[in-house]
């Protein structure tokens, strides 16, 4: 039996790049499952307020990506979907982690020190030790593989140290998870500046192709996508990132390697492979764009995924809390 757990924070609209690092991976993941596996999908929206956030739209993004989680093929049948703060053993766990990671660890974090400059009032104890709670996702559910991206192999890395620690410090608990990490649209990057990822939460929106996006907003954001001069496609991040990153999206959503892409667009010009690239976007884009309105304005559906996927998760959760309480020594022991 194996167990693999990941999840998405509701901050933001989803990007193309969301999509082909890890959404389109979950759905790959379930329908691999061999009988007794789980896959547990999370929106993770304790994460999301690291940062303040306005209630009423966090709401709303919750339900738009687990609507959008459903309309890119996870099947409540095969896999479990549910609202990270819904299962309370999350942050129950991530309480008890705290008390064995040491700060130096926390500060050494390359995400966290990118945000803490970026913070204008201040920085929150929450984007300190949210690495922790994210190890709590992680360890609550015994997982054996995580998919990440390769800016998060850090924080895996320390949801694999907490592991070990606590089995050391209290006898065999938790699992130590492996990471998953795709070969081909891992990283995806910024169409305007492709030395840095494509992110949701860009100031620059020509920048980032949202999963709703329209069409033509598509077709235009890849047309003025930032390349070089020279007019050879070919597969360098470091001398040519703007067509290695193109060559990425290409591939990623054709389904194909970059040597094969690479071959595919040889002897053309940069107009007429931007346009082929926007072709496979539009391509793989608009049919999950109609499953996502759809869902979205199905309410009783939504909501019962949810509640199914809440009560599924809180099952595994219980019993994962009730043995680390009696290892750390709190509470009562039921005889």
């Amino acid at each position: 039996m194996s167990i693999i757990l990941s999840g998405i924070q509701p901050s933001g609209s989803l990007t193309l790049g969301n999509y082909l690092g890890a959404i389109k991976n979950f759905v790959k993941f379930q329908e691999d499952l061999k009988e007794g596996d789980e896959l547990f999908v999370f929106i993770a929206d304790l994460h999301a307020i690291t940062v303040p956030q306005d209630p009423t739209k966090l709401r709303d993004n919750i339900k738009k990506l687990a609507a959008l989680y459903l309309a890119c093929g996870l099947d409540p049948s095969k896999s479990t979907l549910f609202i990270q703060s819904e299962v309370k053993e999350h942050a129950e766990l991530a309480y008890i982690l705290q008390s064995i990671t040491y700060i130096g660890e926390l500060e050494r974090m390359t995400q966290y020190k990118d945000k803490k400059q970026k913070q204008v009032e201040g920085v929150s104890t929450a984007l300190l030790t949210y690495p922790i709670l994210m190890a709590a996702d992680i360890l609550l559910y015994n997982s054996d593989y995580v998919p990440v991206g390769v800016d998060q192999k850090q924080h895996l890395e320390l949801a694999r140290n907490l592991a070990e620690r606590f089995n050391y410090r209290y006898s065999e608990t938790f699992k130590v998870p492996e990471s998953l990490i795709q070969k081909t649209g891992s990283k995806i990057m910024s169409l305007q500046n492709p030395e840095k990822k494509m992110s949701k939460s860009d100031d620059n929106e020509k920048a980032s192709i949202y999963l709703t996006d329209n069409e033509a907003t598509i077709r235009k954001k890849i047309a003025s996508s930032v390349t070089d001069s020279d007019n050879s496609i070919i597969f360098d991040p470091v001398n040519k990132p703007g067509i290695s990153n193109l060559l990425s999206i290409y591939a990623s959503c054709k389904g194909i390697s970059i040597e094969d892409a690479v071959n595919e667009n040889q002897n053309i010009n940069y107009g007429i492979f931007k346009t082929r690239v926007a072709d496979e976007v539009c391509r793989l884009l608009i049919p999950i764009q109609e499953r996502y309105n759809s869902i979205l304005n199905d309410n009783e559906y939504l909501n019962k995924v949810l509640d199914e996927g809440r009560d599924k998760a809180s099952f595994f959760a219980r019993k994962m809390m009730a043995k680390v309480n009696r290892k750390v020594g709190v509470g009562r022991k039921n005889n």
